[in-house]
C-alpha cells in the first residue's frame, strides 16, 4: 500500500527532470550565504539545511528519481526560515511550514532564482515536516530527509543540544521525551523506498542511545 501510495505521489512529477538551471551559481551563492547568515540553530540552523539537500539528493538518486534541483535546493536551504525572527510567528499559531512557504518568495526574488519554478518551491516547504503529506518529487524527498535527520546520531545530537544548561526547558529528561517521541512518530512518516530503507539503521541508532542512557541514568532519574 505504501509504494502505490508512493508511486502516485510521483506521478505528478513527470515535469521535475530537469537539471540545475545554466545561470545557477549566482542566485545558489545568495541563498546559500543567506542560510548560513541567518540561520543560526544547533538542531534547525544551516548545517541541518545543508544535511537535507545533501540527503534528499542522495535517496532521489537511489530511487532512480529526476528532481528540479533548483527547487530543491532553494527549498532545503530556505525550509525552516520561519523558524527565525523576524520570521518567526509561531507564537501567532501559525506554523512555520506555513509561514516558510507565504515568504520564501521574499528571499528569492530579485536573486535570478527562476519564477516560474517558487510555487514548487513553496510545495516542498509546507510539506516539508513528517506529519505532512508530499507531493511531487522534490517535496518528497525533502521531506524524507528531513524526517530522516530526527533519527540516529544525528537526531540525538540535534535534540540533545536543545537541553538549556540553565534547567529551563527542556531539560534532559524532557529531551528524553522529545527522542523517544521521534523514535515513535517519524517513521510512519517516510514514503520513499530509498527513506524507508535507511529507517532500520537510524531507528536501531537511536533506540540503542536510549537503551543505554536508561541504563546508565538510573531509568533516567539522574539525568
Amino acid at each position: 500500500m505504501r509504494r502505490i501510495a508512493f508511486l502516485l505521489l510521483l506521478s505528478t512529477a513527470g515535469a521535475c527532470s530537469v537539471t540545475a538551471s545554466a545561470s545557477d551559481a549566482g542566485w545558489r551563492e545568495t541563498v546559500r550565504n543567506f542560510a548560513a547568515q541567518h540561520f543560526k540553530h544547533p538542531a534547525w540552523g544551516y548545517s541541518h539545511s545543508v544535511r537535507d539537500y545533501q540527503l534528499a539528493k542522495t535517496m532521489a538518486a537511489a530511487d532512480h528519481v529526476a528532481l528540479d534541483d533548483d527547487v530543491l535546493f532553494a527549498a532545503a536551504y530556505l525550509h525552516d526560515i520561519a523558524a527565525f525572527a523576524p520570521w518567526d510567528r509561531e507564537k501567532e499559531g501559525i506554523d512555520h511550514a506555513d509561514e516558510g512557504a507565504r515568504v520564501v518568495d521574499t528571499v528569492l526574488k530579485d536573486t535570478g532564482f527562476p519564477s516560474e519554478k517558487i510555487d514548487a518551491v513553496r510545495n516542498a516547504i509546507r510539506t516539508h515536516m513528517f506529519d505532512r503529506k508530499p507531493v511531487g518529487a522534490e517535496a518528497v524527498y525533502l521531506h524524507d530527509a528531513d524526517a530522516l535527520d530526527w533519527l540516529g546520531a544525528i537526531g540525538v545530537a540535534r535534540v540533545i543540544a536543545l537541553v538549556d544548561p540553565n534547567g529551563g526547558e527542556p531539560d534532559g529528561p524532557r529531551a528524553v521525551k522529545m527522542l523517544e517521541d521521534n523514535l515513535a512518530r517519524v517513521p510512519d512518516g517516510v514514503v520513499s523506498p530509498a527513506g524507508r530503507k535507511r529507517l532500520p539503521t537510524l531507528r536501531q541508532e537511536l533506540a540503542d542511545f536510549l537503551e543505554d542512557l536508561r541504563r546508565e541514568s538510573d531509568g533516567y532519574r539522574a539525568l
